[in-house]
């Protein structure tokens, strides 16, 4: 039977694209970084990860970031995927290499971000012998990881690293661990190809949400008299947040985001009632506690919202509960409708029924229930001393950068801490992805790394990490990485000479005694600054604080430093303090 050229033509390029090549471990790796579409890896070489480094030599098309330390790492890949959606990547030795990483993994866990962290490890014949720079990965990294791999065999790194970004992306996205021994890095093995598709026998969240669940939570959604709906950094990552707006704004319902969620919804829309939580506005709070209907999206009640569990339960209400995690739902707080699935699919659906629905709702309990609202939120419970001319008040800080730059192509950063608050409460984030924090583990230090991997991915975007002067000093060295792979980031640090936020707690819960948080011998930050090879501005009056923002900005290929002397009195307000209810807040220093 004779073959036609076609068919020729068609069995060659078979056979080319399974054509086996020999390849160190450490080659495959590369190969399987390469096909997932990896542009960036941040990460610090030891012993156990040279073959690692080696390959990548030898290779143009991934960029490598060297840090300073392990942790900022992570931080920075973190950042990254935080800002892209995208899988972020991290490199690491084994031993101190992977303990100085724990941290930035633990932050990724907690705030449900997509990542892949390679460690190398002995080789494998010196596992539990007490190597040198041995530890035990993947016991250490169990609790805050969604998986991790030990890879004992070169044959399976293509599939682990296919499992291990799969993972790490889809369902309730997480970082995942891919333990990698020295000799598995080396030692050759036959290279077929990267896997085109993975099965999981064990893994298969769920997307599509119970269509009769969404049924109900549409007929409680329209018969609600006092309805609400608080969203949480589900809602991002999910990438619903124009589902989400279109559902908002169909039914006219108050909408609040919690610290993970800023942005979601825009902060300058009437319908938007403000974060909610221990530092809160009334209107958030004040709704949450008191309407009948909740539509929980993407959230998970966690203590910072809603305060005393008991305090919250007093309230008939009734919830629905949509995400993609089933372990959160219910596990603090009993929802009367979950739905498990895809929050973007999920309202879709939704919305998709309230357009085929004849009923709607009910226009004159809304219009009372705004009425309501609109008396708490006249209580105005951001305001602050804006007149004051002696000192810098740390919000005129956050609202002034906010002012000029709520309409350029702009990226916040944070650090943990007093800052953090006032970010959050006076930096309007109208967009998605813009705000960029540690919201579950709380992690000093995040700020300047995450700014550089937002810096290294958008390189066209103002990118702003807001600060202080105890968080800055955690990953300060990173202004060295930042002056090599030229990412000019912005750096304003609200120096209150404290470590603010102990500080306020110790005055109110400590009858002022200030236990170890004054900052008595801090750097001088603008030679500091210098040092590193950056700008380095000190702000001292309130009358400077614009101009120094708008000759920062003028200054787009330098880093800038700004150490903003703010007030060192300023207290973050509203406050609930530990164990109430998140209504009973405290206003201002007159409720001390």
């Amino acid at each position: 039977m004779e073959i036609s050229k076609a068919e020729l033509a068609s069995a060659a390029a078979a056979s080319a694209g399974n054509q086996s090549q020999e390849l160190t471990g450490a080659e495959v790796l590369v190969k399987a970084l390469q096909a997932e579409g990896v542009n960036y890896v941040w990460g610090y070489p030891g012993g156990a990860v040279l073959y690692i480094y080696d390959a990548f030599y030898k290779q143009d098309t991934i960029q490598h970031v060297l840090v300073r330390h392990e942790q900022a790492a992570v931080h920075a890949a973190d950042g990254f995927a935080r800002a892209t959606g995208e899988v972020g990547v991290a490199l690491v030795t084994s031993g101190p290499g992977l303990t100085n990483a724990v941290t930035g993994i633990a932050t990724a866990y907690m705030d449900s971000i997509p990542m892949v962290i390679i460690s190398g490890q002995v080789p494998t014949a010196a596992i539990g012998l007490d190597a040198f720079q041995e530890c035990d990965t993947v016991g250490i990294t169990r609790p805050i990881v969604k998986h991790n791999f030990l890879v004992k065999d070169p044959k399976d790194l293509a599939m682990t690293m296919k499992k291990a970004f799969h993972i790490a992306r889809t369902g309730r996205p997480g970082p995942v661990v891919v333990d990698v021994p020295k000799d598995v890095s080396f030692k050759k093995v036959t290279y077929t190809g990267y896997p085109d598709k993975v099965e999981m026998r064990s893994y298969n969240p769920v997307r599509k949400g119970h269509g009769g669940q969404i049924r109900k939570a549409l007929q409680l959604l329209l018969n609600a008299k006092r309805p609400y709906i608080y969203t949480g950094g589900g809602v991002l990552l999910g990438n619903a947040t124009n589902e989400l707006r279109t559902l908002v704004d169909m039914l006219g319902y108050p909408v609040t985001n919690t610290l993970m969620g800023l942005g979601a919804y825009p902060a300058s829309d009437r319908k938007f009632l403000g974060m909610l939580g221990m530092h809160g506005t009334i209107e958030a709070n004040n709704a949450m506690q008191n309407c009948d209907v909740l539509l929980a999206v993407g959230a998970r009640f966690d203590d910072r919202v809603i305060g005393n569990v008991k305090h919250f339960a007093q309230n008939e209400r009734k919830i629905i509960h949509i995400d993609i995690d089933p372990s959160s739902i219910s596990k603090r707080v009993k929802v009367d409708i979950p739905i498990v699935g895809d929050v973007k699919d999920v309202l879709t659906e939704l919305i998709s029924m309230i357009r085929e629905a004849t009923q709607k709702p009910d226009a004159g309990a809304l219009a009372d229930w705004w009425k309501t609202i609109e008396t708490w939120r006249s209580k105005d419970c951001l305001k602050y001393d804006r007149g004051n001319q002696d000192v810098i008040k740390p919000q005129y800080v956050v609202e002034t950068l906010w002012n000029m730059t709520k309409d350029a192509d702009a990226y916040i950063t944070s650090d943990v801490g007093q800052h953090q608050m006032w970010a959050a409460q006076y930096y309007r984030f109208d967009e998605p992805r813009r705000w960029i924090n540690s919201g579950g583990l709380g992690t000093m230090g995040v700020g300047i790394p995450y700014a550089m991997g937002i810096k290294l991915a958008k390189p066209e975007s103002e990118v702003f990490t807001i600060t202080g002067e105890g968080s800055v000093q955690m990953c300060i060295q990173e202004l060295s990485t930042c002056l090599q792979y030229n990412t000019p980031i912005k750096i304003c640090a609200l120096n209150n000479r404290y470590l603010g936020m102990v500080r306020q707690w110790q005055e109110i819960e400590y009858s002022g005694r200030y236990s170890h948080s004054y900052m008595d011998a801090l750097p001088n930050f603008v030679k500091l600054a210098e040092a590193y090879g950056h700008v380095g501005m000190l702000i001292e009056r309130p009358q400077d604080v614009e101009p120094a923002l708008r000759e920062a900005r003028k200054l787009k290929d330098r880093t800038v430093f700004m150490d903003f002397r703010t007030d060192p009195t300023e207290n973050v307000f509203p406050m609930v303090k530990a164990g109430m209810g998140i209504t009973e807040m405290l206003l201002g220093s007159e409720d001390l």
